[in-house]
């Protein structure tokens, strides 16, 4: 490295790192990348939101072509599964967005290292045995998965979502710990390949960040798809009968058991920070190991910085995009800032899942008073002509102001749907705003209008 000194060093080259360094760069700042893997795209990119959704697109289309095939006038003969080439495919994916990544940040002459990062003080970091110098550190080492103690990873049969999106055969029987976002995605994935998937969840509900209404119609979606659930229910660990492995768990005072050949661990995840010396600094962390900062990331300590999944708030990719971007303007001495009432929420099965605001539950809970307006996809024209009919548009507005408060959507696309809803909500917009939103016929869009439409008794094609 002919030059060790930056404007700014980015330690983590994720979502939220590497958009950081490529704003920074764009407003003229001399930046370097510390990356301790040998791939740029973090956890998102290599383990997590992409390998999973290419999973999900091609499961999708085979389960869709395996069960809704014939009643389109198809007719398909000796379909099965090819593993090895949905794997080449879900990679192929990955390989050319870490090579997109590698050559933006090429492209905005961004320094990148390989190495493992300690922070030495507020203006060094060594990175491997070099040390450089900076006027500013932004932490953005994401996060990993949580293991429990009394079911500890194995990589064979208790795995962890890491794992569990690259087997080499299809399991018989599937165990998912865990009823969030990942474990009803993963779950989706090998239930459309023929396992016999079962999710075991602590709380009473699936999706708990969803609405009540909308969780309750994914459970009763889900179960028809061939999911299995058992809610309210404690995991207690493993153990072997007749070289079968088995969870337990109990629920009511009972125990329940349950065999599998992969138990798949989906509890969530905790901030990554181990070997960055925050201790030797001083840098304050809360009780579930974040970084504690101001709302304009700053640590405690001047000139270190944290954004994304090592922070508080939702570990999403998106999240941490807008961190990085905002962060990099605040430095620069421009107005950098992130709406955290509107970041959407989704969950990538079949049927979507996405959210945006607060729930009717939430809504109440704050001692609002709200109406609500709703839209079944199966009054829908376009959901109906592409096989799409289960699913609902739920509008939350306040009853005072008309002010949109939430949407929570269950349907297909409705990780695409939920962009206008978050585009009214940012600049304030009312649900007669986003019943006045002209939306092409026929189009899912048509949804969200005519559920902004009935918070009035306005729907038009609603009885």
């Amino acid at each position: 490295m002919t030059n060790s000194t930056f404007d700014i060093i980015v330690i983590g080259g994720g979502p939220g790192g590497y958009v950081a360094a490529i704003r920074a760069a764009q407003l003229g700042f001399k930046v370097a990348v510390i990356e301790k893997h040998s791939n740029l795209g973090g956890t998102c990119l290599n383990v997590g939101c992409i390998p999973s959704k290419a999973l999900l697109y091609s499961t999708e289309l085979y389960h869709t072509i395996a069960h809704k095939a014939a009643s389109n006038g198809i007719i398909v003969k000796g379909l099965s599964p090819d593993l090895p080439a949905l794997m080449t495919k879900k990679n192929q994916v990955v390989d050319q967005l870490r090579n997109g990544i590698k050559a933006l940040l090429k492209a905005n002459k961004i320094d990148v290292i390989h190495a493992s990062a300690q922070i030495i003080s507020p203006t060094q970091v060594k990175a491997g045995n070099n040390v450089l110098n900076t006027k500013n550190i932004i932490i953005a080492t994401g996060s990993q998965v949580i293991e429990l103690p009394f079911l500890k990873f194995d990589g064979k049969i208790v795995v962890s979502s890491d794992d569990a999106i690259a087997f080499d055969s299809i399991p018989e029987k599937i165990v998912v710990v865990g009823a969030g976002a990942i474990g009803l995605e993963l779950g989706s994935v090998w239930s459309r390949l023929g396992s016999d998937v079962t999710i075991v969840e602590l709380l009473p509900r699936v999706a708990i960040t969803f609405d009540h209404e909308i969780s309750k119609m994914a459970e009763r979606i889900f179960k028809k798809q061939g999911i299995k659930f058992e809610l309210d229910a404690k995991v207690t660990g493993i153990k072997t009968k007749a070289k079968t492995t088995i969870l337990t768990a109990e629920k009511a005072g009972k125990e329940l058991e349950f065999p599998a050949d992969k138990i798949i661990v989906c509890v969530g995840r905790k901030p990554f920070t181990e070997g960055l010396g925050l201790e030797n600094l001083g840098i304050e962390r809360d009780k579930q190991g974040r970084i504690v900062t101001d709302n304009h990331f700053k640590t405690n300590v001047p000139g270190i910085f944290a954004i994304g999944d090592v922070t508080d708030g939702p570990m999403l990719a998106h999240k941490a995009e807008e961190e990085g971007v905002a962060l990099a303007e605040l430095i620069a001495g421009k107005s950098g800032h992130v709406n955290y009432t509107i970041i959407p929420n989704v969950i990538y099965t079949d049927p979507e899942l996405a959210s945006v605001g607060i729930s009717e539950q939430e809504a109440k809970e704050q001692g609002l008073q709200v109406k609500i307006g709703k839209f079944p996809f199966a009054a829908n024209g376009r959901a109906l002509a592409s096989d799409a009919s289960e699913g609902m548009v739920k509008v939350i507005a306040d009853a005072k102001n008309d002010k949109l408060l939430g949407v929570q959507i269950i349907g297909r696309h409705a990780s695409e749907l939920i962009a206008p809803a978050v585009a009214h909500m940012e600049y304030g917009g009312s649900a007669e705003d986003l019943a006045r939103t002209i939306a092409a016929h026929p189009t899912l869009a048509e949804t969200l209008k005519e559920a902004a439409l009935a918070l009035d008794g306005r729907a038009i094609h609603a009885i």
